[in-house]
C-alpha cells in the first residue's frame, strides 16, 4: 500500500536521466501524459498511466484534475538571510545612478552590511523565514542561501547559523555558502588583501561548525580582481569547500574562464561573459547559473547570452538571486518568464534550468530536480494546463500544492486557479 497517491496527472515532468542537461540536450522534455505517482515513506515508489492505479490501495489520494505536475524547483542563488531593506535606492536607479556608483555612496551591499551588523540572530531568523515561505509557496523546495552581509567574522557567522537553522526547521532545504568576499568592508578598502585572508582564516571555523559547504566571492571591477578571486577560491578548496563565483557580472574581466580553471561547481552571473569564456564553460563541468531578474531590475537592458552557452554546449540554470538591493524577488516563476522573453530560452530549457540542472549548481542532483523511484518526492502540483503556461501567463503564482518528502507543506485554495 502506498502513503500517496497522485492521479489523474495532465503532463508529468519526471525530468528523468543522469547527471546535468547540456546544450542540445535542454530542448527535450521528459513528459508522460495521463499519469500517476505513488509515494512511499516520504520517496516515490511508483510511476506509471493513471489507468494502472485501480490496481493500487493508498492511504491517501490526491487528484491532479489533469493539470501538469513537476519535480520541486530548486533555486540555486539567493542572498536569503540580511536585515533590512534598500527601497531608497530605487529614485537613484530611476535616475540612471549605476550600481557601482551607489557602491561608492556607501549604498549597495554596504547599506545592507550595516543593518545586518546591528540585527539580533532571532530578527535575521524571522525575515529569512518569511522570505522562504514565500520561496515554497512558488515551487521552491530546495534553494541556496548565501552569506555575505557581515564582512566580519561575527556577522557572517550569524548569518550562517541562521541558514542551518532555517535548514533544520523549515521545509526547504537550504544548502549554505559562504560569502564573506562580497564586498570590501569599510574599515579594509585600503587593504583588501589583508581583508581576504581574514575570510580565508575564518573558514576553518565554518568548517568546524559545518555551516557552509561552498565558498564564494565576487569577482568584479571595484570588488575582487581574477588574481585575488583565483588565490581565495584556491585557499578555500585546500580547506575542503566546493566553490562558486559571482563572475562577469558588470564587466567581462575573465571570471567565466577563472570558475571553468578552479573547477567551480557554477559561475553565476556571466552577464558580461566573453565568447572564449562561455566556450570553455560548454567544455567543462561547471554550471552557467544565470540571473534574469537582476538584469531587469538594473534596467541595464544586457543579459546573459544563454543562447550561445545552450547552443555550444553548456548546462544552464536559472536562479532569482533574492536579495535587497538588485532582485528583491522571491518568484522564481517570474524568473522563468524573463528567461523565456529575454533570455531567448525555450520552455523546454527552462524546465531544465529551474529543476536538474539548478539541483546540479548546488551538489544536489542525486536528491533533487527529478521525479524518480527511490528519490525524495519533493513534487509540485501546478494549476496549469501543460508546461508551456507557467513561462508564459506571467506575474502570479500558478502553483497549487507542494510536497516535500511526500508530505503537503503548502497549499492553496481551488479558488485561486489561474488556468482561464
Amino acid at each position: 500500500m502506498m502513503d500517496t497517491l497522485i492521479v489523474n496527472i495532465g503532463q508529468l515532468l519526471t525530468m528523468e536521466g543522469d547527471g546535468p542537461v547540456k546544450g542540445e540536450q535542454m530542448k527535450t522534455l521528459p513528459l508522460m501524459e495521463q499519469a500517476a505517482i505513488g509515494i512511499k515513506d516520504g520517496r516515490v515508489a511508483w510511476i506509471g498511466s493513471n489507468a494502472e492505479t485501480k490496481t493500487i490501495s493508498a492511504k491517501h489520494i490526491i487528484d491532479a484534475e489533469g493539470k501538469l505536475v513537476t519535480p520541486g524547483l530548486v533555486d540555486p542563488h539567493t542572498h536569503l538571510v540580511f536585515a533590512g531593506s534598500r527601497e531608497h535606492e530605487l529614485p537613484l536607479k530611476q535616475q540612471g545612478v549605476p550600481y557601482l556608483e551607489i557602491l561608492k555612496r556607501g549604498g549597495g551591499i554596504l547599506s545592507t552590511v550595516r543593518a545586518t551588523r546591528a540585527a539580533s540572530e532571532e530578527e535575521l531568523y524571522e525575515k529569512a523565514r518569511v522570505h522562504l515561505d514565500r520561496m515554497l509557496s512558488y515551487g521552491v523546495t530546495a534553494v541556496e542561501a548565501k552569506s555575505g552581509y557581515g564582512l566580519d567574522e561575527e556577522t557572517e557567522w550569524k548569518q550562517l547559523r541562521v541558514a542551518k537553522r532555517l535548514h533544520q526547521t523549515h521545509p526547504v532545504e537550504v544548502v549554505s555558502t559562504f560569502l564573506g568576499a562580497h564586498a570590501i568592508p569599510t574599515e579594509h578598502q585600503n587593504h583588501p588583501d589583508d581583508f581576504l585572508q581574514q575570510m580565508v582564516d575564518f573558514m576553518d571555523v565554518i568548517k568546524q561548525e559545518q555551516l557552509a559547504e561552498f565558498a564564494d566571492i565576487f569577482c568584479e571591477t571595484g570588488v575582487f580582481t581574477v588574481e585575488q578571486s583565483r588565490l581565495f577560491l584556491q585557499k578555500a578548496k585546500e580547506k575542503g569547500f566546493a566553490v562558486k563565483i559571482h563572475a562577469d557580472e558588470i564587466d567581462s574581466l575573465g571570471g567565466t574562464e577563472l570558475a571553468v580553471e578552479v573547477g567551480a561547481v557554477s559561475a553565476d552571473h556571466l552577464v558580461g561573459a566573453s565568447s572564449a569564456g562561455i566556450y570553455q564553460l560548454a567544455h567543462s563541468n561547471t554550471i552557467a547559473v544565470l540571473l534574469p531578474g537582476t538584469s531587469f531590475y538594473l534596467g541595464k537592458g544586457k543579459y546573459a547570452n544563454a543562447r550561445q552557452m545552450i547552443d555550444e554546449g553548456a548546462a544552464v540554470a536559472l536562479a532569482t538571486d533574492f536579495n535587497p538591493g538588485s532582485s528583491p524577488t522571491e518568484n522564481l516563476q517570474f524568473i522563468m518568464t524573463l528567461a523565456a522573453l529575454y533570455l531567448r530560452m525555450t520552455s523546454e530549457e527552462i524546465w531544465h534550468a529551474v529543476t536538474v540542472n539548478a539541483a546540479y549548481a548546488v551538489n544536489r542532483g542525486q536528491d533533487a530536480g527529478r521525479i524518480m523511484i527511490g528519490r525524495k518526492a519533493d513534487i509540485v502540483l501546478w494549476d496549469a494546463p501543460n508546461y508551456m503556461y507557467v513561462p508564459y501567463h506571467y506575474g502570479i503564482n500558478h502553483v497549487r500544492m507542494v510536497l516535500k518528502e511526500g508530505k503537503v507543506v503548502s497549499e492553496r485554495g481551488k479558488g485561486d486557479v489561474s488556468v482561464s
